[in-house]
């Protein structure tokens, strides 16, 4: 038997890191199996190039600083499968090998490694290829297409055209858009999942649905053009936003309160992007935002101590 011998509090956890990552990459697999089916080889070329591109730099940061191998907890992996998500399926390898890089890099390991990054490492990842690369990461390729057939998702389509995606496309997915955002149903399944096993904090996804909900309805009824709160619910990245990168335990509030605030936070932030600004989509911009104002959030929502 081993003494280790450490400060309080000695609090002790069933889970560990690892497996976190196992069941948040468990609760992706909807996902991925709908990618797999909606977009074919492109996403399992972009999945595969992704994650062991993460893998790898994971292994090469943690051997130059002399750290013990960070591969087996899983992070490095879950990291490359949920950039590969969020990316487009016409995605180039060089685009997804340089955002793999850069999400390990310079959005974990420059700020010290896992469980010391301000943001998160896979929306880092993206939002860097779409300074780099932002024609690339705008172009989208029709669901089933044997050929490179490019057409609009769904919000720049309503954005641009006012043409309005079914919902029943929109919950299966059949439509165009980033590997792992396209099937409604599939997020679902994986989010309650996370809830249920209790990895996600369901504050934060319920706070943030909520809020672009009721932001959504309230505009729905002054100009049905709008779109329904429905389609603002299931089309671009608001569900794998709400469940698997606004509830990254690392980059998000720790107190309850403060989960309600970026979560509320968000979901207003991202419907004022899709109606306001000039980009159709916002979930990457809205939780990259809050992810800056956790620390603040904390603060200003810390509980009072006990007898005071």
């Amino acid at each position: 038997m081993s003494l280790i011998n450490t400060s309080s509090p000695h609090l002790r956890q069933k889970l560990n890191t690892r497996d976190v990552m196992l069941n948040v990459i468990i609760a992706l697999i909807p996902a991925v199996i709908a990618s797999l089916v909606l977009f074919r080889f492109k996403a399992l070329f972009l999945i595969a190039v992704c994650v062991v591109c993460c893998v790898l730099t994971e292994e090469a940061v943690t051997r130059i600083r002399n750290k013990p191998s960070a591969v087996p907890d899983l992070s490095a992996a879950l990291t490359g499968l949920l950039l590969a998500l969020i990316l487009p399926p016409s995605t180039r390898w060089y685009a997804a090998v340089l955002g793999s890089v850069f999400s390990i890099l310079v959005a974990k390991h420059l700020f010290g490694g896992i469980g010391s990054n301000i943001f998160n490492p896979a929306l880092i990842g993206r939002a860097f290829l779409m300074v780099a690369y932002p024609k690339m990461l705008t172009t989208f390729v029709e669901p089933f297409a044997v050929d490179v057939v490019t057409k609009a998702t769904p919000l720049a389509l309503h954005k641009f055209s006012n043409q309005v995606v079914s919902t029943f496309d929109l919950f299966f997915g059949t439509v165009s858009g980033s590997l792992g955002e396209t099937s409604a149903v599939c997020l679902i399944v994986g989010g309650l999942y996370l809830l249920i096993r209790k990895i996600a904090d369901w504050r934060i996804p319920l706070s943030m649905l909520v809020s672009a909900s009721v932001f959504s309805f309230i505009f729905y009824c002054l100009d049905p053009s709008r779109g329904t709160v429905f389609f603002h619910l299931f089309s671009g990245g608001m569900l794998i936003g709400a469940f698997f990168m606004a509830t990254d335990p690392v980059t998000t509030p720790v107190t309850k309160l403060g989960r309600y605030v970026f979560g509320v936070g968000c979901g207003l932030l991202v419907m004022t992007i899709r109606y306001f600004g000039g980009y159709p989509e916002g979930v990457m911009y809205s939780i990259l935002f809050f992810n800056a104002l956790t620390p603040l959030i904390n603060r200003c929502t810390k509980p009072r101590r006990f007898g005071a």
